[in-house]
């Protein structure tokens, strides 16, 4: 049995390799059709009755790692210009604005829908709120460069935002002047443990002379995330500046200490981290979203009582991302339609203690949501066609 499950589990992740190679030619993201492999698998199964085991615990401990990975993945492609900065700020203040308005929108929904208690529902309107930068950073390696940076600072500030704005909500009863005065806190210690914890890992990955290296460096990285979000400080941050810091070391020499580091041999190591990186986010992704749908029942899909509900929300999600588009003067297409929700919108929602939970937040809602903004997303890449402005826009920023 164990050696079937091995087999069986190979050949998936060789599918979803074929389906990574083939998503540019057939515009349909590899997401898509992992979580549609893994819902067949399902099917499958109960259709031959054949006995497993439960693998939903499993699925927050991928998500982590996905995460993680997808983050550092994205923050070592990130090249860090006076442009880019000022794509980084219009990012964060879209992302951040867009948020909290569709969390406030649909928190005064779920109000009117049974809820007394407002705090608990904006908790749970958050995980509808946070782009899934697992599902979008994969999904526009061809598109302009201008997108596609600005989808990945705005899809990865989205789960930092949203990850710490969902734990504020959760580990505070009550909303005051300490509250704030603790989220403050956290962010200057998270400030200051992601520049200490940089150095560290670079002089490490510069001095470490043993044929492994990389894989340490890794464990390292998802240790210091881990211990983060166990005090409760937004780890996303410090997984982003370390990206951001050591993909782009030529911007950082007019630092002495940098020098001490040999950045020009540092950078070769970098490079190396950079692909094995890479091959592990492809492996954790895809390991996910199979699990996920794999985990996806029939019946909450086709759940017609909250299907009313879903087309709501994604409603309101196009309607803010039109208004957050329009004010930052970037195109609606194809922009309006990357906005999936996914790998972080579940982690957020299986959070939720009981207690906290509302009826009309499900399972059928949240996976509802999901699938309707994968396939918002497949149907605006395979309609966009880059133009020659586009890659003339895309030459003069380079």
């Amino acid at each position: 049995m164990t050696v079937i499950i091995i087999t069986i589990l190979s050949l998936l992740l060789l599918i979803a390799y074929v389906f990574d190679l083939t998503s540019s030619r057939t515009k349909v993201p590899s997401v898509v059709l992992l979580l549609l492999l893994g819902w067949s698998i399902k099917e499958m199964v109960i259709w031959f009755d054949i006995q497993l085991p439960d693998f939903s615990p499993v699925l927050p401990i991928l998500g982590t790692i996905g995460l993680i990975l997808i983050v550092l993945e994205g923050s070592l492609e990130l090249e860090l210009n006076k442009y880019k900065l000022h794509l980084i700020r219009k990012s964060f203040l879209g992302a951040l604005i867009s948020m909290l308005a569709l969390a406030f929108l649909l928190a005064f929904i779920f109000q009117r829908h049974g809820n007394i208690n407002f705090k608990d529902n904006l908790l749970n309107a958050i995980p509808f709120c946070v782009i899934s930068s697992a599902i979008a950073i994969s999904s526009v390696r061809n598109l302009s460069s201008t997108n596609k940076d600005f989808v990945i600072y705005e899809s990865t500030l989205s789960d930092i935002l949203g990850v710490f704005i969902f734990n504020f909500l959760f580990l505070n009863d009550t909303i005051n002047q300490f509250s704030f005065g603790h989220f403050a806190l956290q962010l200057l210690i998270i400030i200051v443990v992601s520049i200490v914890a940089t150095i560290g890992l670079s002089f490490l990955l510069n001095k470490i002379k043993h044929h492994i290296k990389f894989i340490p460096i890794i464990l390292l990285v998802v240790s210091i995330y881990t211990l983060s979000e166990i005090y409760h400080l937004p780890g996303l941050i410090f997984i982003l500046f370390f990206g951001l810091s050591i993909g782009n070391l030529d911007k950082l020499k007019r630092f002495s200490w940098l020098h001490k580091l040999n950045p020009d041999e540092l950078n070769k190591e970098v490079i190396k981290l950079k692909e094995l990186t890479s091959e592990f986010t492809f492996l954790g992704r895809s390991l996910f979203f199979l699990l996920f749908g794999y985990l996806i029942e029939t019946n909450e899909i086709l759940n017609a009582d909250s299907f009313f509900w879903s087309l709501t929300v994604v409603f309101f999600i196009l309607f803010f991302r039109t208004i957050q588009l329009k004010l930052s003067n970037l195109p609606l297409q194809p922009l309006l339609f990357i906005a999936p929700r996914g790998l972080i919108t579940i982690l957020l929602f299986i959070s939720i203690e009981p207690r906290k939970t509302i009826s009309l937040v499900n399972i059928s809602l949240i996976t509802q949501v999901i699938l309707l903004t994968a396939f918002l997303l497949m149907i605006g890449l395979m309609t966009y066609k880059k133009t020659s402005n586009s890659c003339q826009h895309d030459k003069l920023l380079h």
